[in-house]
């Protein structure tokens, strides 16, 4: 019975750790929002001083988790599709970088009904970076590339 016990213990302590809430990182009726990065090593196809408004539900990562838009119009409350596979995938544990609670991928169709890649980031301070992602710079129309860190508001997204 003690031996039981003891061989429980890790499998106890790991469930306890092992699973951090993101319940957090939910918007509610706020938001998360943020201006993009205005270095041009990490900015390709958005203008400066766009910004990116994020609702998140983190009960729904895997089926409806959120909305984009930003002061550009090139997404205007825009789900965030999910990949089903991914899930099943090793990139339902990307990592990179430190001081990331969760990364996650999802697509989302802008307002030129192009598919366009997320790397959403829920940092461990509570803020959240969103990485915009599409072709390359030699690809027909440019390639966007961005980066937004976020923090949270009680507001909703204006725009």
């Amino acid at each position: 019975m003690k031996k039981q016990l003891l061989g429980a213990l890790p499998l106890a302590l790991l469930g306890t750790f092992g699973c951090e809430s993101l319940d957090r990182f939910s918007t509610g009726t706020g938001s998360y929002e943020g201006v993009v990065v205005d270095a041009s090593f990490v900015r390709a196809g958005v203008g400066e001083g766009v910004r990116l408004c994020l609702t998140f539900d983190a009960d729904r990562i895997q089926d409806r988790p959120g909305t984009i838009s930003t002061s550009d119009g090139l997404f205007a409350k825009t789900p965030l599709q999910v990949i089903p596979q991914i899930w099943h995938d090793p990139l339902a544990t990307l990592s990179f970088g430190e001081g990331r609670t969760k990364n996650m991928v999802y697509t989302a169709v802008d307002s030129q009904g192009r598919d366009t890649t997320l790397f959403v980031s829920l940092l461990d301070r509570g803020t959240v970076e969103v990485r915009v992602l599409r072709g390359s710079p030699a690809s027909a129309g440019g390639g966007l590339f961005a980066l937004f860190p976020l923090e949270k508001s009680s507001s909703p997204c204006a725009y």
